[in-house]
């Protein structure tokens, strides 16, 4: 009897720890999320309408307050429904009307330890973060090693991804700083090009079945930015910790904090077609704003003399002519950039400052962020490193009249290299001005957390197009997956719309553009930014058509609605966004050949529209008609565009 009663509590225990398994569904029950415990370890799958998009992938983390990666026993679960409307100043959207379902799943170890497993999901989008209590046991810091967090996509599922940098490589020791170059349909499971993993966000095609994007959001300094390794012998992509030589060496690679310790959020967005990748708000969904300010932090469009003439228009009079520019187009900025305390100085900058309001401009000014975590030695240097040094120049700029920074060179995804960003976004906001990081990371959640935080770069971006004739050369391609993958997660620093034939000061030197003008002007819609630096010279005013300008005088860098229309990541891209009453629609082809694409664009029916499409070789030519019905016909010449606008 005693041996029959041991079988049967040994059969019973080894069941409980064979499989647990609760499911929960999206408010449309479209999408379906699977959590279970096999054996002490626990896993997650996604479906979209019966289909697998995620298979059972790992969940759990360890730390100094526990174990959380084997013997779990699932030990509760409450479930609730998030349903929440909140206003956007400067993103893709202006409402957003959030709708969830929550369910907070916890598990003890063998010691008795407790973590919990937030689950957020919404019609398209599941968000997950961990959280460890404070407990009579666990009552002081924390620190999680790492995340044995895992995504297994399906067999035959092909990337759009970058890998991750090196520390300490690239021109003057300044990588990582998500600045590589996107995969193109490659399969699942190549190893990444440095051996490192990839970089969010990871936009993945599932053949027939979607697609799906994976990112992270909600870090202020709370937790390291994380990424994807390289697939495992499972066919896993699990998160990866930064790397020891990030930051020149300086900070953990680890996460801490004091108990209770919430980890960043893991997003995944998924769908049929691109459409909810396109239209997702889910990095700002699942924040909440960490800073209020009652100053005003304006968006708008820059002139900017650095991309195309580069550091030799540092010099006052160079930029007193691209304020003139700013004012002739109506750029609500100027962008000047590196060397100008050595090579202008801060009593003629003053005199710039001054110049420019009385034309209606703002100054944004660049600055190196360094302390020692890499040799760029543009300047200034030594200013934005330190609480003291921060706080004393800002302090100047806020009384000379400067409206904002653009801060580069940063040294990687470490605790301590987040908590910069937040540090410098929290004090910039004290003395009102606005904030753009490049040489960066992705931003994670800032539109909404930061009243001041305007855009990063986080990119390949458009200097590549003055320093490599290659990169011009895929640029079409390119510039149709950054909507689909970098853009979607967050404000993207591109730099766009240029018409230099060659981009050099001298009309006779540089690298070849090889875009249409139309495609130019439809990257200003295409490409996400607050503030938008435009790659315009003085001489295209007089070698250009009028109506080219009289469309960027009046195009928003802000937006009430975005919606996807149609495309494929390398291939062509058709996205409108709407402001106020006004609607844009921009069509990209980025591929060399001449493309026909129909359309349906029901919020265009009945209306006039205006048109700047391609003409003869890469000029353009301008319409206009009424929209009589829903469909529209683009007509893309090669690497062409166009973009249509309503009064």
């Amino acid at each position: 009897m005693r041996l029959i009663l041991f079988v049967l509590l040994f059969l019973s225990y080894s069941n409980s720890l064979k499989a647990q398994t609760t499911a929960v569904l999206s408010p449309d029950k479209n999408l379906e999320l699977k959590v279970s415990v096999i054996y002490g370890k626990v896993f997650y799958s996604l479906f979209y309408q019966k289909e697998e998009f995620l298979s059972q992938s790992p969940l759990g983390l360890l730390s100094s307050a526990g174990d959380f990666t084997k013997e779990l026993k699932l030990i509760g679960k409450t479930s609730s429904k998030i349903q929440e409307s909140y206003k956007l100043n400067r993103s893709k959207v202006s409402q957003v009307n959030y709708l969830a379902n929550e369910s907070k799943f916890t598990f003890t170890n063998k010691q008795k330890d407790t973590i919990s497993i937030i689950f957020r999901i919404s019609n398209s989008d599941v968000a997950f973060s961990y959280l460890i209590p404070k407990t009579k046991k666990n009552n002081g810091d924390c620190i999680v090693e790492k995340e044995i967090t895992g995504f297994k996509l399906p067999s035959g599922t092909t990337t759009f991804i970058t890998p991750q940098a090196p520390p300490l490589s690239g021109w003057e020791k300044t990588k990582p700083s998500y600045e590589e170059e996107y995969t193109r349909e490659e399969k699942i499971g190549t190893k990444s090009q440095y051996g490192l993993g990839f970089t969010f966000p990871a936009l993945f095609h599932l053949g027939n079945k979607g697609w799906l994007l994976i990112s992270e959001t909600g870090i202020s300094g709370n937790y390291p930015g994380t990424r994807l390794s390289d697939v495992d012998s499972d066919g896993i992509y699990t998160i990866s910790f930064p790397q020891e030589g990030e930051n020149n060496f300086n900070g953990a690679v680890t996460a801490s904090s004091t108990l209770p310790m919430q980890t960043s959020w893991k997003t995944i967005t998924l769908g049929k077609t691109l459409k909810p990748i396109v239209e997702s708000t889910v990095s700002t969904d699942v924040v909440k704003p960490l800073i209020k300010s009652s100053k005003i932090f304006d968006t708008g469009r820059a002139s900017w003399s650095w991309i195309v003439w580069q550091d030799e228009s540092c010099n006052y009079n160079d930029q007193k002519t691209f304020i003139d520019l700013a004012s002739d187009l109506k750029c609500e900025f100027i962008l000047i950039d590196a060397l100008w305390d050595v090579k202008i100085g801060k009593e003629k900058i003053t005199e710039l400052v001054n110049y420019a309001k009385s034309k209606n401009v703002g100054v944004i000014l660049w600055y190196n962020s360094n302390g020692n975590w890499n040799t760029a030695p543009q300047t200034p240097k030594d200013k934005m490193n330190t609480a003291e040094a921060r706080r004393k120049e800002m302090q100047w700029l806020q009384q000379i009249g400067v409206k904002g920074l653009k801060i580069d060179f940063f040294g990687g995804d470490k605790q301590v290299t987040m908590k910069l960003y937040h540090d410098i976004l929290t004090d910039a906001a004290e003395f009102g001005l606005g904030i753009n990081f490049h040489g960066a990371t992705l931003p994670r959640g800032w539109e909404r957390m930061y009243p001041n935080y305007m855009t990063s770069e986080a990119v390949l971006a458009s200097e590549n197009l003055v320093f490599q004739q290659g990169f011009s050369d895929r640029y079409p391609s390119t510039a149709t997956i950054y909507p689909f993958t970098r853009n979607t997660v967050g404000a993207m620093d591109f730099g766009p719309v240029f018409l230099n034939k060659r981009l050099h000061r001298d009309p006779n030197k540089g690298t070849i553009r090889r875009t249409t003008d139309a495609f130019e002007m439809a990257t200003a819609v295409v490409f996400f930014s607050p503030v938008q630096h435009w790659g315009l010279t003085p001489e295209n005013l007089k070698e250009k058509p009028s109506y080219l300008f009289d469309y960027l005088k009046n195009v928003p860098t802000v937006w009430d609605e975005t919606v996807y229309i149609d495309g494929y990541p390398g291939k062509y891209c058709v996205i409108a966004r709407r402001k106020n009453t006004k609607w844009y629609v921009a069509a990209i082809n980025g591929e060399n050949v001449r493309k026909k694409i129909t359309v349906n664009l029901p919020m265009l029916k009945g209306k006039e529209i205006s048109i700047i499409a391609d003409g003869n070789d890469q000029e353009s030519k301008f319409s206009t008609q009424k929209l009589q019905n829903t469909t529209f016909d683009f007509d893309l010449s090669a690497n062409g565009g166009t973009v249509l606008f309503t009064p």
